[in-house]
């Protein structure tokens, strides 16, 4: 196991999710055997219920229960259908056949699986009486499914807020670094020594497909959770901020593919002619700076986004001077645009 494994496994709600279960599943155990009639026989089924039933999210574990007792039934269901033929090789495989395709249909969620799983256990477990164990098996299961459910709306009910924030903050300064890296090259001798910066793009897309996944896991937390009126976060913000950050890892995606281009692609016929290259490092970097820069801190997110202005304001004078060549500059052109995007979406963010 890997470092990176070993602290995902670790980490603090992994362990309270493992903890909540083990506690489910316990408090399942000892209820079963006082439940009535036939389904005092099938005990072990409630801690299953309670596992099955345990969730990231309490919206979720309601959900994923009550999805789980719909299968089990349909499973059930299925099973009496062709108990009379008795446990066959033939009776088996269309029992199976069926679940399968009974499990196709559309919001089953996790019940789905539990279909065939649960009309061979008729089959096979049930004997000369599935009445009973059917009984005992869908109850006990129900039972399982409340005690996780309760166990997971009472005992410390997760929310999500501090990891989709911190996300949030990641990669800004991860889009932040980009840009300061991407200005450090133009700054350096071509081809730059350094060209780290110029395979970062997928792993730019990726890291805003996990914030993404962060905010919305943010977002299904607080549903059904009695927590989030002590702790109430404004996600209507959270994914206005992800979508101005997912733009601006598109346009930086841009810059870094044009860069690339241009100084490694022979066959671009496009340059950034010499004059242009300190305008254009000090621009890449003064967006870069106000992308790294705390939200909270109005004050130096002002300053810094005028400085970045008049940054971008001396890249686009040095492209439209007379010394210039006017059949070059397009792909300082293609660069000073993104950038104004850039700047225009990080300054749209808390509003």
């Amino acid at each position: 196991m890997t470092a990176a494994n070993a602290r995902r496994v670790l980490a603090l709600p992994r362990l309270q999710l493992a903890a909540k279960a083990g506690l489910a599943a316990g408090l399942a155990f000892l209820i079963a055997p006082h439940m009535p009639g036939a389904a005092a026989q099938y005990p072990y089924y409630a801690p299953l219920g309670a596992l099955v039933a345990m969730y990231e999210n309490v919206a979720g574990s309601m959900r994923q229960g009550v999805q789980t007792l719909v299968g089990l039934a349909a499973g059930i269901g299925l099973a009496f259908l062709l108990f009379s033929f008795g446990a066959t090789p033939l009776s088996i495989g269309i029992v199976m056949a069926l679940g399968v395709l009974l499990a196709g249909l559309p919001r089953l969620g996790a019940g789905r699986d539990w279909i065939p799983t649960a009309a061979l256990l008729v089959l096979l477990v049930g004997g000369n009486n599935p009445d009973d164990f059917s009984f005992g098996y869908l109850f006990q299961m129900g039972v399982g499914v409340a005690v996780g459910v309760l166990v997971n709306l009472l005992v410390f009910p997760p929310l999500h807020f501090n990891a989709a924030a911190l996300s949030l903050t990641e990669l800004r300064l991860a889009l932040a670094r980009q840009l300061e890296d991407m200005g450090a090259a133009v700054h350096e001798k071509w081809p730059p020594e350094h060209e780290d910066w110029s395979m970062r793009s997928d792993e730019l897309a990726r890291s805003a497909r996990s914030v993404r996944e962060a905010v919305q896991k943010a977002d299904a937390s607080r549903e059904a959770n009695p927590r989030r009126r002590f702790h109430p976060r404004d996600m209507d913000l959270d994914y206005r901020n992800l979508r101005d950050l997912e733009r601006v890892t598109f346009y930086i995606q841009d810059i870094t593919e044009v860069l690339a281009a241009v100084i490694w692609n022979k066959d671009m016929p496009f340059t950034i002619p010499l004059p242009y290259s300190e305008p254009l490092a000090k621009a890449l970097a003064a967006v870069g700076e106000v992308l790294s820069a705390e939200a909270e801190d109005t004050d130096r997110q002002a300053e810094l986004s005028t400085a970045a202005h008049a940054a971008l304001d001396s890249l686009r004078a040095r492209i439209v001077s007379e010394d210039a060549d006017a059949d070059a500059p397009g792909a300082a052109e293609s660069i000073l645009l993104s950038l104004h995007r850039i700047l225009r979406a990080v300054e749209a963010e808390g509003r």
